[in-house]
Order: C-alpha cells, then sequence, then structure tokens
C-alpha cells in the first residue's frame, strides 16, 4: 500500500456502511496502523463498523481538534515520513472540510507527502444538491456568531450577497438552537427570500424542504437536537 495520508469520510450518523461508502474504503482503510482523529472514541466506534474483526488495540490514534498545537500536529506525520500509511478520520462526513483536518492535510503538503481523499459523505454538497440552489456559486460559513445583534447582522449581509452575487450562502448552528435561528431568520430575511432545510441526511428521518421564508412562516419544523445545514438563495 502506498505510503499517504488518505482522508476517510465517516457517516453522517448510524447510516449503514454499505449505503455511503465505497468498497475502498474498507481496502484502504485495512492497511493503516496510524491514525489521526477528530475523536478518538468516535473514530474507534468507526473502524468496528468497517470491520467488526479489526484490532483496536494494534491502531495509534493522534487525537486533533482546534486546541492541538500546531508542533503537535506536524509530530503526527512522523509514521508518514518513516513510509507508513496514515488516515484522517473526522467525527462526521468529510476531513478537512469544516474540520481541523484540514491542519494536517496543509502541513502535509509543504512537506511534499501524498494526500489521497476518498469518496463519502459531505452535508454541505449533499444539501445543495438537494435544495435547487445555485451549484455554481456557494459558501459555507460554518456558525454564525452567538451574539443575536451580530448574528443578524451577518444574516442580512449574506442575504445582500445571495441577491448581489446570485452566491447560495450555507451555515450551520449547534442543535439545541436550531429552533431559535429559524426563527431569527424569519424575522431579519425578505419574505420572498428561500431557505432550504436539510436534516439528518443520508440517515433516518431525513428531511430537505425548500420555501420561501412566507411559506415557512407559521410551518417551521421541530430540529431540537436535530443535525442540520440551512440554506439561502433568491
Amino acid at each position: 500500500m502506498e505510503p499517504a495520508i488518505y482522508l476517510l469520510p465517516v457517516t453522517l450518523g448510524d447510516t449503514p456502511i454499505h449505503q455511503v461508502l465505497p468498497v475502498y474504503n474498507r481496502d484502504i482503510i485495512l492497511g493503516i496502523r496510524h491514525f489521526i482523529v477528530e475523536d478518538v472514541r468516535s473514530a474507534r466506534r468507526f473502524l468496528k463498523k468497517v470491520d467488526a474483526g479489526i484490532s483496536i488495540d494494534e491502531l495509534t490514534f493522534y487525537p486533533l481538534n482546534k486546541h492541538t498545537p500546531a508542533e503537535d500536529i506536524a509530530g503526527y506525520l512522523k509514521p508518514l515520513e518513516e513510509g507508513h500509511p496514515m488516515g484522517v478520520i473526522s467525527e462526521a462526513g468529510c476531513p478537512a472540510v469544516a474540520d481541523p483536518g484540514a491542519d494536517v492535510v496543509a502541513i502535509a503538503q509543504r512537506k511534499g507527502l501524498k494526500v489521497v481523499p476518498l469518496v463519502g459523505p459531505s452535508s454541505i454538497l449533499l444539501s445543495v444538491m438537494g435544495s435547487g440552489f445555485n451549484g455554481q456559486s456557494f459558501a459555507f460559513h460554518g456558525y454564525l456568531p452567538i451574539e443575536q445583534g451580530e448574528r443578524t447582522r451577518r444574516l442580512k449581509e449574506l442575504e445582500q450577497r445571495i441577491y448581489a452575487e446570485h452566491q447560495t450562502q450555507l451555515f450551520i448552528e449547534t442543535p439545541y438552537r436550531n429552533n431559535k435561528l429559524m426563527e431569527e431568520i424569519l424575522r431579519t430575511c425578505r419574505p420572498q427570500t428561500k431557505m432550504c432545510i436539510a436534516a439528518n441526511l443520508t440517515c433516518e428521518g431525513e428531511y430537505i424542504r425548500t420555501k420561501t421564508l412566507r411559506e415557512w412562516k407559521g410551518h417551521l419544523p421541530d430540529l431540537t437536537k436535530t443535525p442540520c445545514i440551512f440554506l439561502l438563495y433568491k
């Protein structure tokens, strides 16, 4: 197996592996003994879902999150520099996309190490596909500001970009604040602006619906504690 840093997508929930990940990914994973992971416990569970026969105790895990020092991240790549393949695993979806794995990839690129992204589910791409919005130009903004005044200003800025640049705007929220965010979008943005709500993508209870804000008023779903991504367009 070629020494490289393999970016290993993870299911977005409890979806069976075979529904969203190619068999090829499993073959790659079985050849790796060193993993850089966002969360060690969830990475262990994922690997056992890939193949129950994997001996977890024979694997080495390097934890990676927004608090991991840059010098530690650089050190994580030592096995790869010595000729061993490595894998990067996010908590959900594709590593290095809205994910601290991007820091590892950036260091690997600077060092001239081979990087191999594998195919898997991305809530960003899946939601754009299912929204009916502009897939030629879109921007993902992660979390909006928590403070209400700043969040309101940010929503107005994003809505302006929709009409000025014809660009789809995407963002997420902590699940327990989903309902509050949706209500604020209705109060802040134009009635004719469209919102797509994409929840539980690829999982049981998947929900993808696009309506104008005028149509959403009084008909918002209860999405408390539900993983969602929100899209706005004209």
